[in-house]
């Protein structure tokens, strides 16, 4: 018979590692990764997906208890009900701090013009932690038929937004290069190395249509790392978008090139195909951080992922497909016992119910 233990998540990883003090443009442990969780912002804008102000307030208290690094509140001037929700975020669970010293980053997205800046600023200012996340597309397709700009005229909004976010008192800036995957990589140099300068303390780089392969993307971070000047006095960050299905991998690919701030949503909920599921990428860097990844860890309180995944379904109303990996009805139940011993520990370590651990062990004799 198998050992019980055989694979069990909570042992592969060292438990012992620990969140390191926050400081907005470096983590002093070089091996740990920061979980934005973008469900409130990315996630709410999947078809369907419109939650109360109620309901996202609800959710970023379980993100809390979660705990997830930062958590993207919204967009604050979409409209005057999001303003709200991220207010009222801000307010409440930007401020609950726990004996550990931990309290979420609560940051608002805004594009690159000073009144969505302002309003953005209005809504998060009352956080203990405030973020300013903003961004403007640099690929070619989009410079010319949705912005309209050429490259010179986009560098110049960039580093000017940028100072006009740090000029407002918000110390904690991210700039993403919108469509960043098939942007001119010479340009993402420049332009980052830019806003850099401006003041920006966070880098996220996105592949906003999904489209890119682990290989191109982590290799997409490395060049970045490698020719960008300043790039190590700032936080690189990923953004996948799951297209092609890719979105986990590219995340993690980026992870191990040396991104340090990984971009997901609960149930890898968002437009069109999703993004980057946070419990697929959390439960891979605990699984298989030590041995594939170098030691990267997160912060994440994985037996809270259950809950928060149930709650997520059921205020958004996007239902998971009984095969959904982590969190799927399916995901632990298999018709052999040899694949199901490997699972066990995976289920507990998530904060199942226990009966469906119970179950598991009496059906196999375990």
């Amino acid at each position: 018979m198998a050992s019980k233990t055989s694979l069990s998540c909570s042992e592969t990883q060292n438990n012992t590692n620990k969140r390191p003090i926050y400081i907005p443009n470096h983590i002093p442990d070089p091996s740990y990764v920061r979980i934005l969780d973008t469900t409130l912002r990315d996630g709410e804008q999947s078809p369907g997906a419109a939650m109360m102000p109620e309901e996202k307030l609800d959710i970023a208290r379980q993100l809390a208890k979660l705990g997830v690094d930062i958590i993207e509140a919204g967009f604050p001037c979409a409209s005057n009900d999001d303003f709200n929700a991220v207010k009222k975020i801000a307010q409440e669970v930007g401020n609950d701090e726990d004996c550990d010293g931990y309290v979420p980053v609560i940051a608002g997205v805004c594009r690159c013009n000073e009144k969505d800046i302002a309003i953005a600023w209005e809504a998060v200012k009352y956080a203990k932690r405030p973020r300013l996340c903003t961004f403007i597309a640099t690929s070619p397709i989009h410079m010319e038929y949705k912005l309209k700009k050429g490259k010179d005229e986009v560098l110049e909004i960039a580093r000017n937004m940028v100072k006009f976010a740090r000029s407002l008192g918000c110390n904690d800036v991210q700039f993403g290069p919108e469509d960043a995957a098939r942007s001119d990589k010479e340009f993402l140099y420049q332009i980052i190395g830019e806003v850099i300068k401006a003041g920006a303390t966070t880098v996220n780089i996105t592949d906003t249509v999904g489209i890119a392969m682990p290989v191109e993307f982590g290799k997409l971070i490395a060049d970045i790392k490698a020719n960008t000047d300043g790039i190590e006095s700032v936080v690189i960050a990923t953004h996948c978008h799951n297209d092609l299905g890719l979105a986990t991998a590219n995340t993690l690919e980026g992870a191990r090139f040396g991104a340090r701030q990984l971009e997901v949503t609960i149930n890898g909920i968002g437009e069109r195909a999703g993004n980057a599921s946070l419990e697929e990428v959390v439960m891979a860097l605990k699984c298989r951080g030590d041995n594939i990844f170098g030691g990267i860890y997160t912060g994440i309180n994985t037996m809270h992922i259950s809950k928060t995944s149930n709650m997520v379904e059921e205020y958004s109303s996007m239902h998971l497909q009984p095969h959904k990996a982590i969190v799927g009805i399916n995901a632990f139940v298999h018709e052999s016992g040899i694949h199901q011993v490997r699972n066990l520990h995976m289920v507990m370590a998530m904060g199942f119910p226990s009966n469906v651990y119970t179950e598991a062990l009496h059906k196999f004799q375990l």
